[in-house]
């Protein structure tokens, strides 16, 4: 055995690097201490937790202590710590008796000290309208209490509560999510925000400690030494204006946007302007909308939106949508956005959630999509296909869609509401007779459904929707989130509704219309949902596609008019502001299949890993995303199907359907054969052109939201023999 590699030899060593880096820290904390003793007027408790923060320094944080509370006269703010983890508004307290925190209430040494949470929660709120003006979320910007001399670690509502040895570890493990220069311009920001609240006394440099000190995380700040400080005033002097391009609001905004647009996709995806920050702070008095065209930053904002309302209520939150993958990416956005509330927000989709709820209820739920659909084709053999429905379309899945989304979807029970119903988004006009015949069909596939005592996904919301109807009142959820509400059926959104009814804040419903890739529609007021006023915002500001990007999805839709949930009727080609400008589109036209997919293959495997990380294959169905993964696995590349993906960054190009890639986004979108599933020509008139009409229209739909996923690079794919087009 080598020398010095004995277990023994291994063992010293190690207590050795314990020795040093123990002398390390206790060198670190007599120098903050004597930084933090100091400041003469503040408390010994008040000096005790500086001293801790000031530990901090070298890992990028900054700290403005004793500042004064805008727009008050006397009232101070004993800190305000910035640093790669956010913003932390402390309120520092020298209490004999420890904290007791209990629904939602503050007591200690058996009295009342809730004065002291409510001025914390309002002194944040002034804070978050300081960062709110530089494009950053409130969700990033936390109170905390810190007790001097106790030890304790708990949560009141959103407020953490924290001793003084706790304080320096649990804001160290806060997640990045800023970076050295936002650091600093936040610290400048705030400390003219927050104004000193006496002269300053001016003190040395943060001293520097020698010997290694643990790395910085990504985004830190340089190491101690690094900024000039005061004693009660900022750890960094404000730069001269324009010094470095960051004085201004407006360079502010810009140099967070650019920032997030540097970092992966799933952090730009939390990116908030402050439109969109006003809309997450907003107090609705009822249901609210938030729609606008696609790269508005809907889900974004509706996430936001999320968090910012769990940390203001005790109850829970619900965010749902209509796709079953889309919940495990919002879940882990969420969670790197807000990650104190994120235990008390339920992502699920809606299907999933009704079929738990009913559990809960006691309700028996009988889903079984196989049987169902073995129901619907044999009440289709019997009663379909020789009536009078072939003449307006000879295919059974249009009249299947008729009675999921049209009959079903919408709650119809008796024939002569449906005869009278007006049928939103379907092209076919039916005539009495044709309605009659629809109702049969349903009625002889109701019948097998029963006779086999399964349900399909429609029985579920209604089963679900009986049972919340009779529970008004009642909800285990505070306020509900509905994100592509365009995606839902009528039924669906009568159920959320039910949840929380028009109560303030709610219900917020986010969409647009333009991207339903789904048959049918309704209005909102078919549901019983009256938007007032205010409480229908459109977003206009696309942050996320390049005007060629924008110019080729706009292309596919723009004759086709659709009506929003409002009831108006918008023109397929609407107009979008841009703010960004680089992406491009990439086509590539081959003569053979062939030659398209080693295409294809050439342009992935050129990419690096985090690029590769950022791109994603989308197919218009199954049988072609089989074929692809087959391809690109053969080719070595990693591939990750967005059945699968969960929101974590990970070097795989992600694979799936237009349909699985609504709520997302991607830096390269690539369309293998995208043109192919689009009708080549116009139908030759006659109901079955009527009915054709439609599916192109639903394909052009799924198509443009397929386009407008891309940020930097949409890759079109086409396979066009030698001679033609």
């Amino acid at each position: 055995m080598a020398a010095g590699s004995s277990p023994g030899g291994s063992a010293s060593r190690r207590a050795q690097e314990a020795r040093r880096q123990e002398r390390l820290l206790r060198e670190q904390w007599r120098a903050a201490r004597q930084r933090a003793e100091r400041w003469e007027a503040a408390s010994e408790g008040e000096r005790r937790v500086a001293a801790q923060l000031l530990m901090l320094a070298g890992r990028g944080w900054r700290l403005l202590v004793d500042r004064r509370w805008p727009g008050t006269r006397a009232a101070n703010v004993d800190m305000l710590l910035i640093g790669p983890g956010g913003v932390f508004v402390i309120d520092v307290k020298n209490w004999r008796a420890a904290p007791e925190p209990s629904g939602g209430r503050l007591r200690a040494g058996g009295f009342s000290r809730d004065e002291h949470r409510r001025k914390l929660l309002a002194v944040t709120k002034a804070a978050e309208s300081a960062v709110a003006s530089l494009g950053m979320s409130p969700v990033a910007v936390r109170p905390v209490l810190a007790f001097a001399g106790q030890r304790v670690d708990a949560e009141l509502g959103r407020i953490r509560l924290l001793g003084e040895h706790e304080i320096g570890p649990a804001l160290l493990s806060q997640r990045t999510r800023l970076s050295a220069e936002s650091v600093r311009a936040l610290t400048d920001h705030l400390a003219r925000v927050f104004p000193e609240y006496e002269d300053p006394v001016a003190v040395p440099d943060p001293v520097a400690v020698p010997g290694p000190v643990p790395a910085p995380g990504p985004g830190a700040a340089p190491g101690p030494g690094a900024s000039a400080s005061s004693s009660r005033g900022a750890a960094a002097r404000p730069p001269a204006a324009g010094a470095d391009g960051l004085f201004d609001l407006d360079g502010l905004r810009e140099a967070a946007l650019d920032e997030a647009r540097r970092a992966p996709i799933e952090q730009w995806m939390t990116f908030l302007d402050p439109e969109q920050l006003a809309l997450v702070r907003r107090n609705w008095a009822g249901p609210a909308r938030i729609s606008g065209p696609a790269g508005t930053g809907k889900t974004v904002v509706g996430l936001h939106r999320a968090a910012y309302l769990a940390q203001r209520t005790n109850g829970r939150i619900l965010y749902v949508t209509f796709a079953n993958n889309l919940p495990r990416v919002q879940a882990t956005f969420l969670g790197t956005m807000a990650p104190a509330v994120a235990d008390r927000i339920d992502f699920r989709s809606l299907h999933s959630w009704a079929r738990d709820y009913l559990r809960s209820r006691g309700v028996p739920v009988h889903l079984h999509k196989e049987k169902a659909e073995t129901a619907f084709s044999l009440a289709w053999k019997h009663v379909g296909r020789n009536s009078c429905l072939t003449e307006i379309d000879p295919l059974p899945p249009y009249w299947q869609e008729e009675i999921n989304y049209v009959i079903k979807g919408r709650g119809i029970t008796s024939f002569e509401e449906y005869a009278l119903l007006a049928r939103r988004r379907r092209r076919a006009g039916l005539r009495r007779p044709h309605r009659q015949a629809v109702w049969a069909l349903y009625e002889a596939y109701e019948a097998q459904r029963t006779e086999r005592a399964v349900h399909d996904f429609n029985d579920v919301l209604s089963l679900a929707l009986a049972e919340a109807a009779g529970r008004i009142g009642h909800s285990d959820y505070t306020a509900v989130v509905v994100d592509e509400v365009q995606d839902l059926t009528l039924v669906g959104v009568r159920l959320l509704h039910a949840l929380v009814g028009d109560s303030p804040n709610g219900l917020l419903l986010v969409g647009d219309g333009q991207q339903a890739v789904y048959p049918g529609g309704f209005r909102l007021s078919d549901a019983g949902i009256d938007i007032r006023g205010d409480r229908g915002q459109v977003l206009r500001a696309n942050y996320r596609n390049s005007k060629e990007i924008v110019d080729t999805a706009l292309a596919v839709v723009a004759d086709d008019a659709f009506e929003d949930l409002d009831g108006m009727r918008t023109p397929g080609r609407r107009d979008v502001d841009l703010t960004y400008h680089d992406g491009q589109v990439q086509r590539a036209v081959l003569p053979t299949p062939a030659a398209h997919d080693e295409a294809l293959v050439a342009a992935l495997g050129a990419l690096s890993p985090p690029e590769l990380a950022g791109s994603a294959v989308l197919c218009p169905s199954k049988r072609a995303i089989e074929h692809y993964q087959r391809l690109l696995t053969r080719a070595g590349l990693r591939v990750c199907l967005l059945e699968q993906y969960d929101g974590h960054p990970v070097e795989a190009v992600k694979l799936g359907s237009y349909r699985r890639a609504k709520g997302l986004e991607f830096q390269r979108v690539y369309l293998p054969r995208h043109d192919e599933c689009l009708p080549t020509g116009k139908p030759d008139g006659g109901p079955a052109g009527e009915t054709a009409d439609e599916r192109g229209e639903l394909a052009r739909s799924q198509l443009f939201v397929a386009m407008t996923r891309a940020r930097d690079v949409l890759w079109l794919g086409s396979v066009r023999p030698e001679g033609e087009g």
